[in-house]
């Protein structure tokens, strides 16, 4: 049977708005041009590397922008020097970027993959649109389905998302699973609860990001970036940068009990379920019992907690890596239109 790209738009959905900079809802994020790029890589505009990382990225791992509707979104790529086995498309988790696999992504090239990941909409450097209407789970997975079709030429990719990452990813999914290869939820379970980062987002709602890392990390409130590790360097200014209306957006979809299980499996995709053997983020029962509605793949990652990609990356590169390399026992199934 062969597979065909779904025919739903994925640049379709709720209004961008302007383009938004810094981390509040009321100041505006200018997205750069084409034009005003730092460079070209295979034909994608080069951007600015955001933040200095705990670990360099190799040089092998280009910095460029993905125009979408809702503005330009910053991703990093890394390609195998020969022909590519297919096309692998990351996306981060709840306050994480694209860097949380600027390390990892080498390691998938060495394997024979095109690995891309991507800053989704408010997060870091990417655009960030001002209001909570453009941060709901449809616009994030329209922006997941977009990105696939541009990364992966119109053919089909290999997908993953990492904890909130994993929720946009199953939208994205039932909502055009002819996009999509098959799908990896890693660190991320079939629903939120009541009341999850309740705190949080008070916090952000009241005083911003930047306020929420504070609460957090104490000691390092009036520290300069020399004082502090390059881990809690990174991660500060990241958090200050991303926008307080994806947070809140993020937090609401985290705290959504509604599983949706049923029609991910309902789409045929095969799916991977993984989290690390220590992984506090997700119940890890929720994460089996999901794996084992979806007739998925399960796996526990030794040696590491909520994100496997940094604490035991070769581990989980060999993983992905014969899952993704595997015989597909079917295809996807088109949605009625």
């Amino acid at each position: 049977m062969e597979r065909t790209m779904s025919t739903i738009d994925p640049t379709a959905g709720p209004s961008a708005g302007p383009s938004v900079t810094g981390r509040h809802s009321a100041e505006a994020r200018t997205s750069p041009s084409a034009g005003s790029s730092a460079g070209s890589f295979d034909g994608w505009p080069g951007v600015p590397r955001f933040g200095t990382l705990p670990v360099p990225l190799a040089d092998a791992v280009a910095n460029v922008g993905i125009d979408l509707p809702v503005g330009r979104v910053t991703a990093l790529h890394a390609r195998p020097e020969a022909s590519a086995r297919g096309v692998v498309l990351l996306v981060p988790g709840f306050t994480g970027s694209k860097e949380d696999f600027g390390g990892f992504l080498p390691l998938l090239a060495e394997r024979g993959w095109d690995a891309w990941s991507y800053s989704q909409r408010g997060q870091a450097d990417s655009a960030a649109p001002a209001g909570a209407e453009n941060y709901t789970l449809e616009a994030f997975a329209r922006d997941v389905v977009a990105v696939a079709a541009l990364v992966g030429g119109g053919e089909p990719v290999h997908l993953l998302g990492h904890s909130f990452g994993g929720v946009v990813t199953r939208a994205a999914a039932i909502l055009a699973p002819g996009a999509f290869l098959d799908v990896t939820l890693l660190c991320s379970g079939p629903h939120g609860w009541a009341g999850r980062m309740e705190r949080e987002a008070a916090i952000v709602r009241e005083r911003g990001s930047a306020a929420w890392w504070n609460e957090d990390n104490p000691h390092t409130v009036g520290l300069p970036d020399a004082a502090l590790t390059a881990d809690e360097a990174f991660r500060r200014l990241r958090m200050g940068a991303t926008s307080d209306d994806q947070l809140l957006g993020a937090a609401a979809i985290l705290s959504d009990e509604n599983d949706t299980t049923g029609e991910l499996l309902a789409t045929g995709l095969d799916t991977l379920v993984a989290h690390g053997v220590d992984d506090p983020a997700w119940p890890q029962d929720w994460q089996a019992s999901m794996a084992g509605l979806l007739d998925a793949r399960y796996a526990i990652i030794p040696e590491a907690a909520h994100s496997p990609q940094l604490e035991n990356p070769e581990a989980t590169a060999d993983l992905l890596d014969e899952f993704w390399g595997r015989d597909r026992a079917h295809p996807p199934v088109e949605p009625q239109q």
